[in-house]
């Protein structure tokens, strides 16, 4: 299934056979949504990788190689759980992806841990997902892949703890790493009738959630609260001064 704008009205059998083409390249170039949910694929092909796709959804099939979606870099949700994945691309196919956020890659086979890490290179990337896959059972994994990926704010179910990021930093239960407060559940379901709205609608809800936890959980996040509330007020308070000043010496 694809979505992208509704396709024009089909012409006359006399309509120039450059412009069908034209009018067919068009209609290629804006596919923006592809769902390939449990149709048991087995293999991607380059051809049906568009570069216009955002957000692309391949869970419950039988790939093992994602390859393929390298020129799909205005990508902002991929969906890859379920398949039989066993090496995640290199940094350079990460490095292109700049607004990729959600990524849900869990239930694959992934077994080198220094292999995942290439998703370091990936420069937006909000959410991951690699829970039942090999890899997820190494020691230190869950260590690594959130210092290696700086921008990631929750991975597997769990919004990232201070504690992880900030070595030898000791904070009460609520702060730290798989704390219950700092859990956020980030399965990605699919709509009945999925279309490109109902998606982006239901990612950009994940993606308030998980911020949502952030902003109530992170020692960090919190204090930045409170010293910019403590400046904004120091400010406020300067320039009413002033103003006040300001108009008593204009009156006398």
């Amino acid at each position: 299934m694809f979505h992208g704008r509704e396709p024009e009205e089909k012409g006359t059998s006399s309509q120039n056979p450059d412009e069908n083409s034209e009018n067919q390249l068009n209609d290629v170039q804006d596919f923006i949504f592809l769902n390939c949910h449990g149709l048991h694929l087995y293999a991607l092909e380059d051809s049906q990788c568009y570069s216009s796709l955002k957000i692309c959804i391949l869970s419950k099939n039988f790939i093992i190689d994602m390859s393929p979606l390298k020129n799909c870099t205005q990508l902002i949700k991929l969906d890859l759980h379920s398949n039989q994945i066993r090496i995640v691309p290199d940094g350079t196919f990460w490095s292109a992806m700049k607004q990729l956020k959600l990524l849900y890659l869990h239930d694959n086979s992934f077994v080198k841990l220094k292999n995942v890490c290439s998703l370091s290179a990936c420069p937006n990337l909000i959410a991951l997902t690699l829970y039942d896959c090999p890899v997820s059972l190494k020691k230190g994994y869950r260590h690594v892949i959130v210092n290696s990926i700086w921008s990631l704010k929750i991975l597997d179910n769990f919004v990232v703890s201070d504690e992880e990021i900030i070595e030898n930093w000791e904070l009460p239960e609520r702060f730290k790493t798989l704390s219950k407060h700092l859990f956020c559940d980030i399965t990605p379901v699919l709509v009945k009738g999925s279309n490109y709205e109902k998606e982006l609608f239901q990612m950009n809800y994940v993606i308030s959630k998980i911020n949502r936890v952030v902003a109530h959980n992170s020692p960090v996040v919190i204090l930045q609260r409170w010293i910019r509330g403590h400046l904004t007020r120091r400010l406020w308070l300067k320039l009413s001064s002033r103003k006040k000043t300001f108009h008593i010496e204009y009156y006398h």
